[in-house]
């Protein structure tokens, strides 16, 4: 059975073997570039069903050559490994990048470098910046700004999105990041490792003996003439056809019992080597390249067996470490009980796709049978949680200040606005909050923590969700009550608005020890001072301009956690409020004020809110 179960294992991860055998054989290019198949194609192969990526071996003995998009440049192809992580090192191109340096950006450059999309049968991963090419329509480009790249007569590409400018986003390939650089044209590259991975359809397609179509856009198997669609069962159309009487011996019925009882004892025989196994999957074949894998000797060295302490999180502690190469670390160690590695892959999954200044980079990671640990650039000034809370003095002023609050607001705003629409996949954090936005040594905010993250279609406005996540206190209503609406980006807003509130306030939205019951709840509380225009009654506020600065994030953060989630800002138009001006600002409707559920709960679609009066 074990046998069995590791063939089953080996079959799903290895995608190198799907090929169509008649009209697609498999070919080479040199030692190196051996065995192709599908979702690569030689140039004489003219089948649409033999791959995406067209790779030409005829000009010997210069490096054979791939084709990444239909009828798009010709990179240098110059190895593969059998995880499916294409190496392309193209000197003439790079030759071209360095041009940039001195010269206006290329548009054609950028189209060259940009890698595929992913597409219903294959995704691909590689480690990217993000630009937005944005057209010119201001009389004076702002070369002082740290997001902006460089310009031409026809653009300016930017690395965050502008509001007011017609701008589109771009992928380019850079080199792996330092733990506290800012990205810029500098870093781009032509020697970049590209993962192209088959879908978890298309495999699951081929173990059936399928092959895998994008049908206009969507993922078809096609499982050959002895397959009815329409009915769902196998058919034999020529008595002479070996392959369809095997298939109608087995029957349809046994294969599905076959396959059951083999999952059904793999799981209850070998389940934690199965999650071992699954874990390694998917660092050979997701993880990037230049995200190292350390033991868990050279973890316990790196912290000093665990030294200094940083943090406690919901999965694991996190602790204070140094690199052979004296840069300092945070490394994330995840506790046992999560056995099965599911929130390790899925915080690997998330943060592996971003490339934003207001992200939190993965610099590294530890599996080793048990132990897990994940390894963070370090954040000197740690989270923001310290600076806004203090448990033994709740009458304490800000330390960092109105202007330092409004900025900190803006930063993770753009770093949510990325997740949700910059990336090639929308990520959802559903954990937003004080505790998991960290500080760098200038106090630029980035946003950490993707355990709970689920990543998915850009095109999906509604996700699906089997149980409610996140903190008490940050859940936005329809997480946990499905009456309230689906859940979408809408939640993290939510989420953001709440912490919001807490930045503004210098406290905890529910405080329970308040002497007068009106106050128990912030946002009440500050709500019944807008509405009667009076003042606000936060500490630190020394002039007229800190003034306005409070009574915009209150605003804004009121706006944020509108009960109904489609009464709620986008993250785009959220940053547009932050950075216009405070008389521009409406008063949103009074959002109904909730005490949710202590800890997250199976959704329950009869649950209600309590409004506080």
């Amino acid at each position: 059975m074990a046998t069995v179960a590791v063939l089953i294992l080996h079959v799903f991860t290895h995608f190198l073997v799907l090929s169509s055998a008649e009209n697609c054989p498999a070919f080479s290019c040199n030692k190196v570039i051996d065995k192709l198949s599908f979702p690569f194609k030689n140039k004489t192969q003219n089948f649409p069903e033999c791959g995406y990526y067209t790779v030409d071996c005829s000009d010997r003995p210069a490096p054979p050559k791939i084709q990444l998009k239909e009828g798009g440049y010709w990179f240098q192809f110059k190895s593969i490994a059998q995880s499916g992580t294409v190496l392309i090192n193209d000197s003439k191109l790079q030759e071209r990048i360095k041009n940039l340096e001195t010269n206006d950006c290329h548009d054609d450059i950028f189209s060259d470098l940009s890698p595929p999309s992913s597409s219903p049968i294959v995704n691909i991963s590689a480690h990217n910046l993000t630009l937005f090419r944005c057209n010119n329509t201001l009389d004076n480009t702002p070369s002082d700004d740290p997001y902006y790249a460089c310009r031409n007569e026809n653009y300016t590409y930017y690395t965050v999105s502008y509001d007011g400018l017609d701008c589109s986003a771009i992928h380019i390939p850079i080199l792996p990041p330092s733990p506290s650089s800012v990205y810029n044209l500098s870093a781009l590259t032509a020697k970049f490792p590209l993962q192209v991975q088959f879908t978890k359809e298309c495999t699951q397609c081929y173990t059936i003996g399928g092959k895998c179509f994008d049908y206009y856009g969507k993922f078809k198997c096609d499982r050959g003439e002895c397959w009815d669609d329409e009915k769902g069962v196998y058919k034999c159309e020529k008595a002479g056809d070996q392959i369809c009487r095997l298939k109608l011996g087995l029957g349809v019925a046994a294969g599905v019992v076959a396959l059951v009882v083999v999952y059904y004892c793999c799981y209850v025989w070998e389940k934690k080597r199965q999650d071992r196994q699954n874990v390694e999957a998917f660092l050979r074949n997701y993880v990037p390249l230049q995200v190292k894998g350390y033991s868990y000797l050279n973890v316990k060295k790196m912290t000093n067996s665990f030294k200094e302490k940083l943090g406690q999180g919901g999965y694991g502690g996190v602790y204070k470490g140094k690199l052979n190469d004296g840069c300092l670390v945070a490394v994330k160690v995840l506790n046992r009980s999560k056995g099965n590695g599911e929130e390790f892959m899925n915080e690997v999954a998330a943060i592996s796709r971003t490339s934003h200044v207001n992200i939190v980079s993965l610099l590294g990671f530890c599996f080793e049978g048990s132990k897990r640990a994940l390894i963070y650039e370090f954040m000197p000034n740690g989270s923001l949680e310290k600076f806004i809370f203090d448990a033994n003095n709740p009458q304490k002023v800000h330390h960092l200040g109105w202007e330092a609050l409004e900025r900190i607001s803006l930063g993770i705003a753009r770093g949510l606005e990325y997740l949700h629409r910059g990336c090639n996949t929308r990520i959802l954090h559903f954990d937003i909050k004080p505790h998991n936005i960290l500080l760098d040594e200038n106090f630029l905010p980035k946003i950490s923590d993707f355990g709970l993250a689920k990543i998915c279609d850009r095109k999906e406005s509604i996700v699906s969700m089997l149980y409610a996540r996140g903190t008490a206190g940050y859940i936005a209503p329809e997480v946990f009550c499905r009456s309230f609406g689906g859940v979408s980006h809408k939640s993290d807003v939510y989420s953001y608005g709440m912490m919001l509130s807490e930045m503004a306030g210098g406290r905890r939205n529910i405080n329970v020890e308040a002497e007068n019951t009106s106050e128990i709840y912030f946002p009440h509380w500050i709500y019944k001072r807008l509405e009667l225009d009076e003042e606000l009654g936060l500490h630190g506020i020394k002039s007229e301009e800190d003034k306005a600065r409070a009574r915009k994030l209150i605003i804004v953060s009121l706006w944020c956690i509108q009960t109904d989630p489609s009464n709620r800002p986008a993250m785009k138009e959220v940053i547009e409020m932050l950075e216009g001006s405070v008389e521009s600002l409406k008063i949103p409707p009074k959002p109904y004020l909730s005490s949710p559920a202590k800890s997250p709960a199976v959704a329950d679609s009869s649950c209600t809110l309590v409004s506080i009066q």
